[in-house]
Parts: structure tokens; sequence; C-alpha cells
């Protein structure tokens, strides 16, 4: 196959190499490019990159889109295109786990997300139409983005394809779809808003004194920090434009704010990865020595490795020395308070992803509020710190490598304990 082809949108260049499509690579030409893909019956990746470090790729076969991954959040994709196609299922990505488990996942010229879908099909799971549902979701979310996205470049890698996989779509028509969605995005004034981030409350005072009770306890509710205004959509059966023209006001207002969360963990990981991966270390820092004592009393028993701060000023050395997992942080400590300690471990880049889950003797909406304010992940009450509590929230979290996977190779190792005062 000649792969030196010159489509007039892309001035004449071939596109079997690196190619800036920036400001020419718009809505109108896109159509013409799949269109000369199909002409040339190109099978490969088309792989595009944004200059902060984005990448998607595009899967084809004979100029006709099998799938498409990448962006920001590939994985919370994944996990909320099957909770849409099938509602009545659980919607814990744990849940969806364990249909996946025992799935071997080999084929290097495709990712893992096609790969299950394919298997689920050969197995009945699903049924070929619910799979092309979920494609189909997939590449208009995937190409909205790509749309919103400027000064992209792009790549066209050349590869066998021998198999048609679960349904051959025209690229133009996905550009049609996101086409008629951009042009109601941007009539609504939402152009500038990504619906992959995540509102949070800015101003939480202020926003209770300008709402009413009902309505500032609903926000309150709704606006957790860790939702995207897709995941909200989504999670409120409402359509996304709506959910995002509900939050404008708060928005254009600086009360409500739009922030980056990181994506889940990929769920599918070879069987052997866990087994060679050093134990979780959890850090508690808090001033009162009975809470660690009995956070590393528990932990211990169940694997994990302890490091206890009971010096709230000394944390930072220690963290940065120690690089825990994930970390319990008080919020009433003398000297200091968790808000201060949970913001300044956010301004540094090793800790931007870390779950941070705040400890309080308080349950209160306004706590919750300042605790997503700070960047914490989540919040637990000292009323409710039990074994039962302390386990869902890491299982929660450390979802990269549950305790099930842990245990699975070495049940009876008791992890490293630390403690400094």
């Amino acid at each position: 196959m000649n792969n030196q082809v010159y489509p007039n949108s892309l001035n004449k260049k071939p596109i079997g190499t690196k190619n800036p499509l920036m400001r020419e690579f718009n809505l109108s030409t896109q159509a013409e490019f799949f269109a000369t893909l199909k002409q040339v019956r190109f099978s490969g990746q088309l792989v595009l990159t944004e200059p902060k470090g984005d990448k998607w790729t595009v899967y084809l076969h004979l100029g006709y889109i099998l799938y498409a991954t990448g962006g920001n959040h590939p994985v919370k994709r994944w996990y909320r295109n099957l909770a849409t196609c099938f509602p009545e299922s659980n919607s814990d990505p744990s849940t969806w786990e364990s249909e996946m488990s025992g799935i071997a996942v080999e084929d290097s010229n495709c990712c893992w997300e096609y790969q299950i879908l394919c298997s689920w099909v050969e197995q009945g799971k699903i049924t070929r139409e619910q799979a092309t549902k979920i494609i189909w979701l997939n590449l208009v979310e995937v190409w909205f983005d790509i749309t919103q996205t400027r000064n992209i470049s792009y790549e066209l890698r050349q590869a066998q394809s021998s198999s048609e996989g679960i349904v051959l779509l025209d690229g133009s028509r996905v550009v049609a779809e996101v086409e008629r969605q951009w042009l109601t995005w941007q009539t609504a004034k939402l152009a500038n808003f990504s619906p992959n981030q995540a509102p949070v409350i800015k101003q939480p005072d202020k926003l209770e004194e300008s709402t009413s009770p009902t309505v500032f306890r609903m926000l309150s509710q709704l606006i957790t920090g860790q939702k995207t205004l897709r995941d909200m959509a989504l999670e409120m059966n409402r359509e996304l434009i709506a959910v995002t023209n509900f939050l404008l006001p708060y928005l254009q207002s600086g009360l409500v704010e739009l922030t980056n969360i990181p994506d889940q963990p990929s769920p599918f990981l070879a069987p052997s990865t866990c087994a060679n991966v050093e134990k979780p270390l959890i850090a508690c820092v808090d001033d009162s020595p009975l809470i660690s004592q009995s956070l590393e009393k528990f932990l211990s028993k169940q694997g994990y490795r302890f490091v206890g701060i009971n010096d709230p000023l000394r944390a930072f050395s220690v963290l940065l020395a120690l690089k825990p997992d994930l970390i319990f942080l008080d919020l009433m400590m003398p000297n200091t308070n968790g808000y201060e300690v949970c913001e300044k471990l956010r301004r540094i880049p090793l800790f931007r992803n870390t779950p941070i889950v705040i400890l309080t003797g308080n349950d209160g909406v306004v706590d919750r509020v300042r605790t997503k304010m700070v960047g914490a992940t989540d919040f637990l009450s000292k009323a409710k710190v039990d074994g039962e509590a302390v386990l869902a929230v890491l299982n929660k979290h450390l979802r990269h490598c549950t305790l099930s996977q842990l245990h699975g190779s070495e049940s009876s190792t008791v992890g490293t304990r630390k403690k400094i005062a």
C-alpha cells in the first residue's frame, strides 16, 4: 500500500509523517481527512498529540474506525460508558473489574478496552449491538475532546489489520455528530469549559450567603471535587449541557471553579503485576498517639506498611522522604491544621495525586466543603475510624493494587511498621 497520500486539506504533506494540524484540522477538514483514509484503505493508528502531552489513538481498518482511546481520562470514560449502556448494573468499577478478570490482553496493536469488548462479545456476555453503542459513545467523547483542543499534531502509523473487529464506523459520521454537539456547546457560551474538569466550591461562605439553605445543601452534596462535569451528568441522569448550564452562574461569579483531576488507575493489570509490588505505605499525620497506634495495629495485620507522624511540623520532611501511597491527615493539630497541611502538600508535584483523607471529630457540611477546596481526596469522621471504614477507604483509593491482589501472593506477610514522634 502506498503510504504517501496527499489530501488537499493537509497542504500536500505525506500523511505517513508527523504534521501539524493546528487550525487547519478543524471540523470541516476532518471529514475530508477520513474520506481520504477510506480512499486509500488505510489500516493502523492515527495518533494525535497536544502540546501539554495529552495523546489520543484512533485505531483504523481500511479507513474505518475500530476504536479510539487516550486523553486525560480514558479509564473514567470506559466506566462511564459502561454505566450508560448498562444502567441496571452496579456502577461500582469493582463490579466490572470482576468481569474483566481472566481476560488475556495480548494484542499490542490495540488497547485493552477494545480487547475486553471483543472478548465479552465472543463469550456472549454482551451483544454486538451493545458493544457498538459503547464504541460509538467513546468515539464521540474522544473526538469532542480533540475538537476542543488546539494546536494538535498527528502521526499515522501503518500496521497490518486482518480483523474487522466488532464494527467499522465511518469517521465522517463521528465528525458530523461532534460538530452538532460542539455547535450547541459554543452557542451556550461554554467553549472555554472542559467537560473533563471537576467543579469545586471555591467560596463556601459566600455561596451559602447567596443561596437558599436547600440549594446550598444540594450544591455541597453534588460538587465533591472528585467528579467531572461528565460524571455529574451521568449521576444526575441529565444532559451534559444542562448540568453545565446549571452551574454556569456559579462558575462566572467565581463561587465555583473547575479544576483538573487525575484519571482512575487502569483496572487491567497482568496477573503477576501486584505480586511483585511492594506493599502500599500508609501515613498518618495526627498528634494523637492513640489514633496512630490504632491504625498501625489494624493496617499491619492487613499487610500494609505504616508510618505514624505525631509532630505535624516534621510531616513534610518525613512524607517527602518516605513517599507514602495514602495519607491520613488530622484536621485539628497544634500550631497548624489539616487544611493548611493538605493545601501545601498539593503544591508539591510528588503529592499532586496522592490520596489524602482528612480525619476530624466534626462531620459538618462546611468542613466537608473546605476539605475539597484544599484538595483532599476524602473525609473520614474519627467516630467512624474502625477497621471496616478504613479498609473501605483504602480499597476505594488504592485501586491500582487492591488488598485482595496483594494477599494473593503473600497473605502471611506483616507490613513494615514505623513511628516518628
